[in-house]
């Protein structure tokens, strides 16, 4: 059954392998993909909802998804066959983004390289956070790793450039303009001179400092290993354009959608579990965008016309 909602905010329920397969059926594509899979954690992860009663605060955990597996190469197996599936659904012009700790990302690395072709590696961006720190005789890990991919690296792909403050010494030394180099006949750079025209900052690099979603922030939702929106709105920003279509085949709690919703861009999301889908409901109707919902027997039979995308 189909529950009538917004269509620009589409949750599946069901497993993402399947759905995939529909939607590449039905001719859907989309202009960014963002795959935050399970980490190889080797545990069962737990959703922790809060409610307020007469006795207080009461808590009801229930299983939000299970991360032990068989093997490494049974992990990895899954995980391919999902990022295989994505591509096809990826526009010329689209990149797909895969979110991995350092337990797997350079196995991750390689595997997109063998799907993807070595020359549609874009970038790793590595996103720095602050978190409790741990009892361990190691260094402490606070850095997960985003790969991402372009679909055609003959194609112009999408991307905005974004920008971060100047640091406070480059602002002492050379003002709030923009430089311009100087170089000589050899193309030697001999001076920076300033012009007229404010600058919008430094590049934005590889490396993000973006916090974690805090214990009492009210973002938290009670759904594990949930991501902050800033990080999904700084991909959706530099990644893609308003009305653009986005696809999260592990919707979890539903960060991809609500960061879509917040900056005008229509939203796929797709997870096999119940309670993770009425989260993400709950989250996108407070943002004025009540999702479609549908089961995924109801994705197999979607007719083209009403999931493709041209972007």
């Amino acid at each position: 059954m189909v529950r009538d909602g917004d269509p620009d905010s589409r949750l599946i329920v069901g497993d993402n392998l399947g759905a995939l397969r529909a939607l590449d059926a039905a001719g859907t594509r989309v202009a960014l993909a963002y795959l935050d899979p399970p980490f190889f954690t080797g545990r069962e992860h737990t959703l922790v909802e809060r409610s307020t009663t007469l006795r207080g605060v009461a808590r009801r955990r229930s299983v939000a998804f299970d991360d032990r597996w068989d093997s490494l190469d049974a992990y990895l197996g899954a995980l391919m066959e999902r990022v295989r599936l994505v591509r096809e659904l990826l526009l010329p012009e689209g990149c797909l983004v895969l979110h991995v700790d350092p337990r797997t990302s350079h196995y991750s690395k390689v595997l997109c390289d063998e799907i993807f072709g070595a020359d549609c590696f874009a970038s790793e961006i590595v996103w720095r956070y602050r978190r409790w720190p741990s009892k361990t005789r190691n260094f402490q890990r606070m850095h997960d790793v985003l790969l991402r991919y372009v679909r055609d690296p003959r194609v112009q792909p999408r991307f905005h450039q974004l920008y971060e403050p100047l640091a406070p010494s480059t602002r002492a030394t050379w003002g709030d303009r923009r430089q311009r180099a100087v170089v000589d006949s050899n193309g030697r750079r001999l001076r920076s001179s300033s012009t007229r025209e404010l600058t919008p900052g430094t590049p934005l690099g590889d490396v993000w400092e973006i916090g974690i979603v805090a214990p009492v922030a009210k973002e938290r939702t009670g759904y594990p290993t949930q991501k902050p929106e800033a990080l999904l709105a700084r991909l959706l920003e530099a990644c893609t354009e308003p009305g653009d279509l986005v696809l999260d085949p592990y919707s979890g709690s539903g960060t991809t959608a609500a960061a879509c919703a917040r900056l005008g861009r229509r939203s796929l999301g797709i997870d096999l579990n119940r309670r993770a889908v009425t989260i993400a409901t709950r989250r996108l109707t407070a943002l004025g965008k009540a999702p479609r919902v549908e089961r995924l027997v109801d994705v197999d039979r979607v007719a083209p016309d009403d999931t493709a995308n041209t972007g």
